[in-house]
């Protein structure tokens, strides 16, 4: 007997041949679309062909062979970075935080003391390549570099300088030091600045070190007031010094100018007498009676040849008459 299947039990036959066509316009639309790429302003890109270094991308609208037979890296070498060592800033651009801050920041110094300090390294990435294929991990091999610079440069000086008056100069020769390193490990970047934020004594002699570095302050407002005082004093004094030098000079010149006007006088006068000496005699009796005379209030004078003084007083003016 023949089986025949019912109408509703028939499966409906469907036309396949479109998938194919949808798959490979797919395909074609991906292969499209990862054909380009977009570099940002402050970027380039690292084109690795096959894993291996092929290209580096200006900004702009780029090419690339699709399917991830070019893949692109996105290298910011505009952006200046930055890393924090013993200390970590929410908020702000960094490469890379550490794990332990506390052991990170202690240090010894040359003197066999403890410090915690606490540093910013800034930098640039300059070569894309080089920061990308010279070394497996760029931002940690910096770290480490600038971590065992620190600890080398702090080891050379005392606690005194390193919390105090050196810091400037740690600054200085950190960079300088880094500088060189990175340039040796050839990791391709620029290093802008190394700034010291905190820098204190461990926390148990926290208290005592205040205490010396406000003596220490005070010392030294002490020295500027005393430097102050001798500033305004010495020029003051020497000052004055000049002046009664200068009053004195002038009192000598003119005592000697006074001296030689009267030797002249006299010799004028010895010349004048030796000529006619009765004359001159005379008249310097004259003239020396001028200059007294009018200093005294009642003048009584007699000749040799008077006999007497009362007819010449005046009894009614008299006081003792009265």
């Amino acid at each position: 007997m023949k089986n025949v299947t019912p109408p509703e039990w028939q499966v409906p036959q469907v036309d396949l041949k479109w998938v194919p066509r949808v798959i490979v316009g797919i395909v074609l639309l991906w292969g499209i679309l990862s054909c380009y790429i977009t570099i940002p302003a402050d970027a380039e890109g690292v084109v690795t062909r096959f894993g291996k270094y092929h290209d580096t991308l200006r900004p702009g609208l780029r090419f690339r062979l699709p399917f991830g037979i070019d893949r692109v890296t996105l290298i910011e070498v505009e952006r200046q970075m930055k890393q924090e060592f013993g200390f970590g800033t929410y908020g702000t651009y960094q490469k890379q935080s550490s794990d332990d801050p506390d052991g990170e920041a202690s240090m010894v110094t040359g003197d066999l003391n403890m410090a915690t300090v606490e540093w910013v390294v800034q930098f640039r990435v300059e070569d894309p390549k080089a920061w990308t294929f010279n070394v497996r991990d760029p931002d940690g091999t910096l770290r480490a570099a600038a971590e065992s610079v620190m600890r080398e440069v702090v080891g050379d000086r005392t606690v005194d300088e390193v919390l105090t008056v050196g810091r400037q100069e740690i600054e200085d020769q950190n960079l300088q030091r880094l500088r060189e390193l990175s340039k040796r490990y050839g990791l391709g970047v620029a290093i802008m600045q190394v700034q010291l934020k905190n820098v204190n004594p461990p926390p148990p002699v926290q208290a005592s070190f205040n205490e010396v570095n406000q003596a220490q302050q005070e010392r030294e407002q002490q020295i500027n007031l005393a430097n102050g005082e001798y500033n305004r004093a010495v020029p003051r004094a020497r000052g004055q010094a000049a002046q009664r030098i200068s009053e004195a000079e002038g009192y000598a010149t003119q005592r000697v100018n006074e001296a030689k006007g009267d030797a002249e006088k006299f010799t004028a006068l010895l010349q004048e007498y030796a000529k006619a000496a009765e004359v001159t005699r005379q008249r310097l009796y004259f003239e020396t009676m001028q200059e007294i005379l009018p200093q005294l209030e009642r003048k009584v004078i007699l000749d040799d040849k008077a006999t007497g003084v009362l007819p010449l007083l005046n009894l009614d003016s008299n006081p003792l008459t009265k």
